[in-house]
């Protein structure tokens, strides 16, 4: 039996660790400009063992990039499920291939306080439409009605106004009350 010598092992193990920090350290939220509202997903879990190894599924959501609101459909296949966010909350996000791939951050589960994980989204972008909820229902509106209703309430994610004001009023062109 061959035997390595201990410094080998130490000096392989060192450099793990210090990709390992190096890769934790590209998760910068100044890198992160763009803001992601993810309405409605679903998903797979797949285990190894007793092991969470990945998690794909589909899912709804609209972009915030340059103030304008702009929904897509997204398939993904991350290392954690993805992270839902409370009422009109979002999750920074950056392109990894424009109109293709959005890279988000999310809450690592199980992880340190402030710990990131990415994931990667494939998109379909929608054309000049939005999401909306509706009295509990997952609905589309132009791109323009939901800008107009982002003015009125003074909803703007990607400057960190992420609490609309009087958000219990009727929306204009679809005939309900948005609720989130």
């Amino acid at each position: 039996m061959r035997r390595v010598p201990i410094c080998v092992l130490s000096g392989i193990t060192g450099f793990f660790l210090l990709a390992a920090s190096a890769w934790a350290g590209k998760l910068k939220p100044a890198d992160y400009p763009l803001r992601v509202h993810v309405f409605s997903f679903s998903s797979i879990r797949h285990y190894h063992g007793s092991f969470l190894q990945e998690v794909d599924g589909i899912g709804q959501a609209n972009l915030f990039e340059n103030g304008q609101p702009r929904g897509f459909d997204f398939t993904y296949q991350c290392g954690q499920p993805i992270t839902p966010e409370l009422g009109f909350e979002t999750l920074m996000a950056r392109w990894k291939k424009p109109d293709r791939v959005i890279e988000i951050l999310m809450p690592s589960i199980g992880g340190k306080p402030g710990q990131m994980n990415s994931c990667d989204l494939k998109v379909t972008l929608k054309e000049s439409t939005a999401y909306y909820r509706g009295n509990g229902h997952l609905g589309e509106e132009p791109a323009a009605v939901f800008k107009n209703w982002m003015v009125k309430h003074n909803y703007d994610p990607e400057h960190g106004m992420n609490e609309p004001l009087m958000v219990k009023t009727a929306q204009p062109g679809a005939g309900s009350t948005r609720t989130q």
